[in-house]
């Protein structure tokens, strides 16, 4: 099969991406394995290291770059909001609650998509609002499956403990009540990528007059279950 675009320069380059799929590679190897020339397979690689898409390790060999995995983080966030949608309203109208889709950025909390209660009393968090990521159960669960060291900065000045997200992490749902508002309660749980990492949290939130103090009880499932569905399509997709 022909593999040619028409554009020589980018067929040569995409010739250099795939060679350093399989792992890091000398100047030797990229030539051996593109079978490019030495001096062409070299520009090359120094350009894409420019646009940070290749890159060098400690022994200065080529590798991928981390342009590439910000590309392909932006990639699933698109696979995600396109699901999250019909996704959310179904949680909506399961539950009777706002329900609201979370990413973490920094130290803060984007609400990426969300589906309101249409009518009476309730939680409104408008599609880009930022929240920290200090209090509220969407926040435990953007921080529970975090590396050791990224966990223990997050935890202070938090409104939860690393016992709360121990238990997070047991059950798979997190909750909240006043945490993050007062008259406020929540029940969130995890959307995984393909590569099984948290890359968001689903939720729904309203008064505790209606989700009680044990707001899990009523509406963990049903959380789980449109985490499931996000996180599946992820999976189908990556």
């Amino acid at each position: 099969m022909d593999n040619s675009s028409g554009v020589g320069v980018l067929d040569k380059a995409a010739l250099v991406l795939s060679a350093l799929e399989s792992g890091p590679a000398t100047l030797a190897g990229l030539v051996a394995a593109t079978g490019l020339a030495r001096p062409t397979a070299h520009r090359l690689a120094v350009a894409l290291e420019h646009h940070r898409m290749v890159a060098r390790d400690m022994q200065g060999r080529f590798i991928l770059g981390p342009r590439l995995a910000e590309l392909a983080a932006a990639a699933g966030e698109d696979r995600l909001l396109a699901t999250a949608g019909p996704v959310l309203t179904h949680l909506r109208d399961v539950t009777g609650e706002s329900a609201q889709l979370y990413r973490r950025q920094g130290d803060m909390r984007i609400c990426v998509a969300a589906a309101e209660r249409l009518s009476g009393l309730r939680d409104t968090v408008p599609v880009g609002s930022t929240l920290p990521m200090k209090a509220g159960s969407a926040a435990q669960i953007l921080m529970a499956w975090e590396e050791p060291e990224r966990l223990h900065r997050g935890l202070q000045g938090a409104r939860f403990t690393a016992t709360a997200l121990s238990g997070v992490r047991r059950r798979g749902w997190a909750q909240s009540i006043g945490e993050r508002e007062p008259g406020v309660a929540s029940v969130s749980a995890p959307v995984r990528g393909p590569s099984n990492r948290v890359v968001a949290a689903v939720s729904v939130s309203g008064p505790i007059e209606r989700l009680t103090r044990h707001p899990g009880r009523m509406h963990a499932q049903a959380v789980i279950d449109a985490a499931a569905r996000l996180t599946e399509a992820l999976r189908r997709a990556g």
